[in-house]
């Protein structure tokens, strides 16, 4: 289930503009799931702004969302800003504080650790200072790096774990945070262990970059699908 933070008007070659829905619709679309239907576990995408985090932190809180997986999305894949910079702090305030597990992307990581992330030491680093936060964990996504596998850092405040896997030739990644934190929330759901849920996670993602789609004239999607054969 979904609630709709804002409607983006996009395709495989950019986002050109979006909508943001009021934060009180927000707040009563998270409480109206949690309080009928029951969350297992939930993960954060494009929050906008600064109200509708705040919308969302406070239903969040009063719901008792224990299981919250945030990717703090900073901007789309091809750049362009889905969240606006008077945000960071809300995020960084309200947000971080309740995640189980948080995946910012090298980008991201900077923007909440507050210096910048372009190595694996800045990684260790950066982990170290979001967990500071609050954040019960943190995974520092490491597939910008220039060189290497795609190295991700898991750190949940004792536990250091580089999560490692082949860095699949593709320009089709459209949606890789997306993918992964979904993942890591449905291993979440099924009872899993936090460092285990985003090892599986991270392999589930690699697949679906792996069985990317080439469509549009821009950045296709990866398929979370992979597994279903036509």
């Amino acid at each position: 289930m979904t609630a709709i933070t804002a409607v983006t008007v996009q395709n495989t070659k950019g986002v050109s503009s979006y909508e943001e829905l009021s934060p009180e619709t927000v707040g009563a679309q998270i409480r109206a799931v949690v309080t009928d239907i029951g969350v297992d576990a939930a993960k954060t995408g494009m929050l906008a702004s600064a109200q509708i985090i705040e919308a969302v932190a406070d239903a969040v809180r009063e719901t008792h969302i224990e299981r919250l997986v945030v990717d703090p999305v900073f901007v789309s894949k091809h750049g362009h800003p889905l969240l606006q910079e008077d945000a960071v702090a809300a995020l960084r305030n309200l947000i971080v504080p309740l995640a189980a597990v948080i995946t910012p992307n090298l980008h991201e990581a900077a923007g909440l650790a507050g210096f910048p992330v372009r190595s694996r030491e800045d990684m260790d680093r950066a982990a170290r200072a979001i967990a500071d936060l609050g954040a019960r964990a943190v995974l520092v996504k490491g597939g910008h790096l220039e060189e290497g596998s795609a190295s991700d850092l898991f750190f949940d405040g004792e536990r250091v774990e580089w999560l490692e896997a082949e860095r699949i030739d593709t320009p089709h990644t459209h949606g890789t945070g997306c993918v992964l934190s979904a993942a890591i929330a449905g291993y979440l759901a099924l009872g899993g262990e936090t460092q285990d849920a985003v090892r599986k996670g991270k392999a589930f993602v690699t697949e679906a970059i792996r069985g990317a789609l080439p469509i549009g004239e821009g950045i296709g999607p990866v398929n979370p699908l992979f597994g279903i054969r036509g």
